[in-house]
């Protein structure tokens, strides 16, 4: 519960605080807030695709993608009872196209 209040707080400073260019991890953590409950067996997959179109095309330069890559994996590194094999199969379930496999082994200095 403490991790949602904190989320509804980040949410309402990112509403009042001008966006600048560069994606950033609260970028990231907004986007794929409604994946949470999914991704940790504990909720269906509801909003989650809304979150993973809207960060995919938020995430325009390869930079914005390098920097959302290392941002999920430091956000599923703390989550408890994250789930890998459900993370590496939401780009399909949503209908997003990315180049590469989602796992906690990914470099993400390769994604382009």
């Amino acid at each position: 519960m403490a991790k949602i209040a904190c989320i509804v707080v980040l949410c309402m400073v990112v509403l009042i605080t001008p966006h600048a260019q560069a994606l950033t991890c609260l970028d990231v953590s907004l986007h794929m807030t409604a994946c949470v409950p999914y991704l940790t067996n504990l909720g269906p997959l509801g909003d989650c695709c809304s979150g993973v179109k809207s960060l995919n095309l938020a995430a325009i330069t390869t930079l914005d993608r390098q920097t959302a890559c290392n941002c999920l994996k430091a956000e599923a590194n703390i989550i408890v009872g994250f789930n890998w094999l459900k993370a590496a199969a939401l780009p399909t379930e949503c209908g997003v196209n990315i180049p590469y496999l989602i796992s906690a082994q990914l470099d993400c200095a390769t994604v382009q």
